[in-house]
């Protein structure tokens, strides 16, 4: 296994500009030790040729080495006792302060599992995912896939088809889909799979509005459970990502008992996102749709949730000032003259604040998931030019595919939909940026990324020109 740095050495490392090429693996010290994990930590290591950092009681501890490394990427590898609520919290905390900037300044995951193997599984799992096939218990834009099927969470018996190369097609079938939607499962055909309404820690409630079966859990294993008490097994080993945007407590581990270990431990998922509690305002969530479902292939699912986070603090941050890294969930806070004009309140502030922190990323930060690409409502382009010792200098383009609807909204099933920031990463990191033009659209630009707000359903939709330079920031 490669050695621990510890925080007293000074270590020269080699950095390429290409993402993926500085890799932070994060553990406890008492999880270092542990052979079984430390393999699932050294795999990491030699796969993504990165550097491991340990901490003894905190993640916090090392701030101070990931503020003078600034990894691309950040994988806290945990045991499911480590994975709480508490520590998805911490390491939002401690990912977005290390620097003087309110933003994300890695792109972190926590890969655990139900078990060390478990979590090996996913840890050795390097080809990347073309997403084809989508499958869902709640309405998606099924346009943007090539092809998939939803069931309705709301009307028995509904769901939506989409072959690839046809349109979708609105069906009727059985009042309990449990049946149809383990079938999408336990067929290994689906790449994604997305879901909704009522859950817990132990279960998923298949209808929202009406009698329907249900995905439930032992330790490690998911099962379904239809109307009338027959259970299946969830057997499914194809790669795919899980995205349970609407749903409360999916990404809440809080013992070995818990529905996303037995999603990655007998459902294939390399990585899934979910909240840590019961959700109520959605903006975390229900926003990774409208960067990597709606706009197809050009995030991976990684990226995705991390912009739709930058999109989450630029939101509270630009309309609610006073807010800051201590605010607390239930502090009121009155929106700026421009936060009134978005027509938001102190509500929002609260939903904002209280969605800051409580959102889990699980898995291998750097592995690439992708939607099989579309056509895009909108071209979005970046471009720099690097010469010597001078300031790196991008331009970012942002250009309408749909003319007058290519800004709007895409879907609007859900909560907090649409109205995005058009987002992208810097390939070199930089810093005393200058905005050379563009400051009409109010762009943030910070070391690793680039912010532009989306302009208004009143907006024309117009190309967009950003330039702007920025000093090289190295890194050790």
């Amino acid at each position: 296994m490669k050695p621990i740095i510890a925080l007293s050495l000074t270590v020269l490392l080699s950095v390429t500009n290409v993402f993926g090429a500085y890799y932070a693996v994060v553990s406890s010290s008492k999880t270092a030790a542990d052979p079984e994990w430390a393999e699932v930590i050294d795999e990491l290591l030699q796969k993504h040729d990165g550097f491991a950092l340990a901490y003894q009681q905190d993640p916090a501890e090392l701030r101070a080495a990931l503020a003078e490394r600034r990894p691309e990427y950040t994988c806290f590898v945990a045991t499911p006792e480590e994975a709480s609520r508490e520590f998805v919290s911490k390491v939002h905390s401690l990912t977005r302060t290390l620097d003087a900037d309110p933003y994300g300044d890695t792109i972190w995951g926590i890969l655990t599992g139900f078990d060390a193997a478990n979590a090996l599984r996913i840890a050795r799992h390097s080809e990347p995912l073309s997403v084809h096939n989508v499958a869902s218990g709640t309405e998606f834009a099924m346009e943007m896939v090539d092809r998939g099927i939803w069931f309705s969470e709301l009307e028995a018996g509904l769901y939506v088809e989409k072959e690839s190369g046809d349109k979708p097609r609105r069906q009727s079938g059985p009042a309990d889909s449990t049946a149809a939607i383990v079938g999408c499962l336990n067929e290994q055909r689906t790449d994604l799979f997305i879901t909704s309404g009522h859950a817990t820690e132990r279960d998923w409630m298949l209808g929202f509005r009406y009698n329907n079966g249900f995905f439930k859990c032992r330790p490690g294993q998911l099962f379904a459970i239809d109307t009338q008490k027959q259970t299946t097994d969830i057997v499914s080993s194809n790669p795919k990502i899980y995205m349970p945007i609407g749903n409360c407590l999916m990404g809440h581990i809080d013992s070995r008992d818990a529905m996303a270990l037995a999603w990655m431990n007998s459902a294939g998922v390399m990585q899934m996102l979910g909240y840590t509690v019961p959700t109520w305002y959605g903006y975390a969530g229900w926003g990774c749709l409208d960067y990597f479902l709606e706009q197809p292939g050009r995030y991976s699912f990684a990226e995705a949730v991390f912009a739709n986070h930058q999109a989450l603090l630029h939101r509270l941050y630009t309309h609610f000032p006073e807010a800051n890294e201590a605010t607390a969930a239930d502090a009121t806070l009155a929106p700026n003259a421009a936060g009134q004009r978005a027509g938001l309140t102190s509500q929002d502030a609260r939903g904002l604040v209280f969605d800051r922190d409580v959102l889990a990323f699980y898995g291998d930060p750097a592995w690439q998931a992708r939607m099989a690409p579309a056509p895009l409502p909108f071209e979005q382009s970046l471009t720099y030019v690097r010469d010597g010792d001078a300031p790196v200098r991008y331009t970012f383009i942002i250009a309408p595919n749909q003319g007058a609807g290519s800004f709007q909204t895409v879907n609007d099933n859900g909560s907090q939909r649409g109205g995005r920031p058009f987002f992208a990463r810097l390939p070199i990191r930089i810093d005393a940026v200058e905005i050379l033009a563009g400051n009409e659209y109010q762009p943030i630009v910070t070391e690793n990324f680039i912010l532009v707000p989306r302009p208004g359903k009143e907006s024309p939709a117009e190309s967009i020109k950003i330039l702007f330079q920025g000093n090289v920031l190295e890194r050790l």
